[in-house]
């Protein structure tokens, strides 16, 4: 279980292919803190360390992974956000977030608004249920306020403080990019609910 508050960025150093997906190779700042099997969020994907070579950690993705997640648009030197586990005990700043991301969508603006900076996204097709103004959704592992939600359009839009936008990938986002989508997970039970009380 994860937080939505990225704890640091770090860029892809080697990129491998394997017989039952690939392997990303990370340069890490705390890889000395991990071990072998622990679990760390990558652009909001929960992967499991498979190796760990001095700061740098690698991860094994599975075929399955790679197609349901925009990680098959990974590229050597492309920056990461990273977060560990929660710690039980810890305060949580942001919202619970699992790392089993639910769908990939596209970037449709990321432009400055003053100080801040305005961040829209395509909302897909049967999930405009689960977004609300001013609620809770994970963006490559970003937990992020849906301040606007566009129906007509199909968009949600959140706004970036500059801290975010420094401290995170979203410094290489651009408009087309493909992005990690996590729905607030108390939504998707209450519509599980919903749909079989019918």
């Amino acid at each position: 279980m994860f937080t939505g508050l990225i704890e640091t960025t770090a860029s892809i150093v080697d990129l491998q292919s394997t017989e039952e997906g690939s392997r990303i190779v990370i340069n890490i700042p705390f890889s000395n803190e991990l071990s072998l099997g622990d679990s760390v969020a990558v652009n909001g994907c929960c992967l499991t360390v498979s190796a760990i070579d001095e700061e740098k950690s690698s991860f094994d993705l599975l075929e399955q992974t790679l197609k349901v997640t925009a990680l098959n648009e990974l590229k050597t030197g492309m920056i990461v956000n990273l977060e560990r586990a929660l710690i039980a005990g810890n305060r949580m700043g942001g919202h619970l977030v699992t790392g089993h991301i639910d769908t990939v969508s596209e970037v449709i603006a990321y432009e400055p608004i003053g100080e801040d900076y305005k961040l829209e996204i395509l909302l897909p097709k049967n999930t405009a249920n689960l977004v609300i103004e001013k609620g809770s959704i994970s963006v490559d592992g970003i937990s992020l306020t849906t301040a606007e939600v566009d129906d007509e359009n199909g968009t949600f839009t959140c706004y970036i403080t500059p801290h975010t936008h420094k401290n995170t990938n979203l410094l290489q986002i651009k408009k087309g990019d493909q992005v990690n989508l996590e729905f607030d997970l108390i939504a998707k039970h209450v519509e599980r609910l919903i749909k079989f009380q019918k």
